[in-house]
């Protein structure tokens, strides 16, 4: 019984040593933080409660809509490029296999201001390439283009998201059998059939995942966006910025508003990503 009994112990010990600290980091830094936004956002100055800070949360639609916009449009761009992308370097040879993979991952933690001056310095109306192209007869910026709006951002976002991509979708590519191709080219499979009946199905959680890893990835981008607009285009980090900084208006309840915002768009996200994860299991039975 003695020794059952320090077995059992230890079996309770251990792991607390090595979840506790896991279990206090994310207390400390995401659910304490989350409810504090929760009292913030439904609390006035005198600590009443009140719901008029979340009502005007319809005044800043048009920051949650581009927000919105931006992440998704850059999210399925990562993804699609991204993956394509992952799965020519999961084909190739290992030695472009090892440069891509370090690159990428030393692109995907490019942003903030650095990231917003290389592009002005390239794309800008005075950049680089911007140039080049005059020079060439090809005005893009009277064609309509701007490195400053949602074209741009979503230009400037793709640099780090399609990196990130490749990093998160390379081990479920690498996860594909040659069997099963070769398998499916035996029955008569034509490559397109392959993809579109294995392939796909097989992948399509994980792609489901990083698009979801993305989308949060580009929605609470602040640095570079502000960096590149000076906030001139209306997006909720930067709004939250504003009304934390004074410089629109100290205003700490509607920056958490905000914030429980952000977290029920996320929210939304992922509930409609496990949804239809869950969906796309039973078709594939898996």
């Amino acid at each position: 019984m003695r020794r059952s009994s320090g077995q059992g112990w230890r079996s309770l010990v251990l792991p607390a040593i090595f979840i506790g600290p896991l279990i206090l980091f994310v207390l400390s830094f995401l659910i304490l933080p989350a409810l504090q936004l929760l009292l913030s956002a439904f609390s006035d100055e005198t600590g009443h409660f009140t719901l008029s800070y979340l009502e005007g949360l319809a005044d800043s639609g048009a920051a949650f809509e581009n927000s919105i916009l931006l992440s998704g449009a850059s999210a399925l761009l990562g993804t699609i490029v991204g993956g394509i992308t992952a799965y020519l370097v999961c084909s190739g040879e290992n030695s472009a296999r090892s440069f891509v993979r370090a690159f990428s991952a030393v692109a995907a933690n490019f942003a903030g201001v650095p990231l917003a001056f290389a592009f002005v310095a390239t794309l800008g109306s005075l950049g680089m390439i911007t140039l080049w192209f005059k020079q060439a007869g090809l005005d893009i910026y009277r064609l309509g283009f701007s490195l400053y709006g949602l074209p741009g951002l979503i230009l400037v976002y793709a640099y780090f998201q399609i990196p990130l991509m490749l990093i998160v979708i390379t081990p479920a590519i690498e996860g594909l059998r040659k069997e099963w191709r070769e398998a499916a080219e035996g029955l008569g499979a034509t490559p397109l059939q392959y993809w579109r009946m294995v392939g796909l199905p097989i992948l399509m959680p994980s792609l489901a995942s990083a698009f979801v890893l993305l989308f949060g990835n580009a929605f609470s981008a602040y640095a570079t966006p502000y960096a590149l607009t000076s906030g001139a285009l209306s997006l909720v980090p930067i709004e939250i910025s504003n009304v934390l900084s004074g410089n629109v208006m100290l205003a700490p309840q509607t920056g958490a508003a905000l914030a429980i915002g952000m977290i029920v768009v996320m929210g939304l996200v992922m509930l409609f990503h496990l949804l239809a994860s869950r969906r796309l299991k039973r078709w594939t039975g898996r």
